[in-house]
């Protein structure tokens, strides 16, 4: 697409949003075009917090299906649409509310954590939600002798046991793109760029073997952390270890520095899917629309509001 092709679609997404009073929101990971064309660009439960701060009285939400079913879960008033029903998550889909039942029948009383890329469903069986930037303090929130139950992901919970000192039962699901980010890339670029300061996810394979460096160039950051550590940083060179979406808007949020991909691999299909075409048909044909049945929404709405008092 060229630069005056995706000017008009430009304009075209930004008068139908006016008149349609629509908010855009898209996720760090989604195309730049998309990104460029967006009210707010952020992680999905800022993004969230965004939509429900919002007088709009419709959320055009460029990001995967759970986010989508978190921003209705915190403005249930609004209207929510996704531009693509098929962009899933891989990570979200490696549990289901069944399974977390039967874990939880497993081990009573335990608390249940959820990361906030799950479905609606697992939250409204969870006790708390967390997001990569706040799961330490939700985890250092709870008893010390409560047992404590952590999904999906199994990265983010080893990093978590590691930072806290706690010992978590974590369920064994993976995001298939932060997973395929590999010790062994970590390891090519720390002899390859030594004058690089590392931006590592905690979801990615590769996060636990990071903190084993103990220098003071890795960092173990949500993606949110990552662009205001590098808006801060005296440093002007970065690498970085999440999915590729998110270098748009790091060089966007802090100029004239310079970020590389630890793995150009990692690219998620699914935050890929969306498209300003897409955008623009979504806001022009009012599709498709999320729901959430209340009875789940109102209970998962009690464990995201437990995270953020805690944060």
């Amino acid at each position: 697409m060229t630069t005056t092709e995706i000017g008009t679609l430009h304009e075209e997404v930004r008068e139908l949003a006016r008149t349609r009073n629509a908010v855009i929101l898209a996720h760090n990971y989604q195309v730049p075009e998309v990104q460029d064309v967006a009210d707010y660009v952020g992680d999905s439960l800022g993004l969230s917090q965004q939509a429900a701060a919002t007088d709009a009285g419709a959320i055009a939400f460029c990001g995967v299906h759970f986010m989508a079913e978190t921003a209705k879960i915190l403005s249930p008033e609004k209207t929510v649409l996704i531009p693509d029903l098929d962009a899933g998550c891989s990570l979200a889909a490696s549990i289901d509310a069944q399974q977390l039942r039967e874990w939880k029948a497993e081990h009573p009383g335990a608390v249940v954590v959820s990361y906030v890329n799950t479905t609606a469903e697992v939250k409204a069986e969870s006790d708390y939600c967390c997001t990569s930037g706040n799961a330490k303090s939700v985890i250092e929130a709870i008893p010390a002798d409560r047992e404590i139950l952590f999904l999906p992901d199994m990265f983010l919970g080893l990093w978590l046991e590691r930072v806290t000192g706690r010992k978590l039962r974590i369920w064994l699901g993976e995001c298939h793109v932060h997973a395929g980010i590999r010790p062994a890339d970590i390891e090519r670029w720390q002899a390859e760029a030594p004058d690089a300061e590392l931006l590592v996810h905690p979801e990615c394979g590769c996060a636990s073997q990071c903190m084993a460096f103990g220098n003071d160039r890795t960092h173990i950051l949500s993606t949110e952390g990552m662009v205001r550590f590098a808006q801060s940083s005296p440093k002007n060179r970065f690498l970085v270890a999440t999915e590729t979406g998110i270098l748009h808007r790091l060089s966007k949020e802090a100029p004239g520095k310079t970020f590389e991909a630890v793995s150009e691999k990692a690219i998620c299909k699914y935050m890929k899917m969306i498209t300003l075409e897409k955008l623009r048909d979504s806001l022009r044909d009012w599709k498709h629309i999320v729901t959430v049945e209340p009875e789940i929404a109102e209970r998962a709405r009690g464990a995201i509001e437990r995270m953020v008092a805690i944060t």
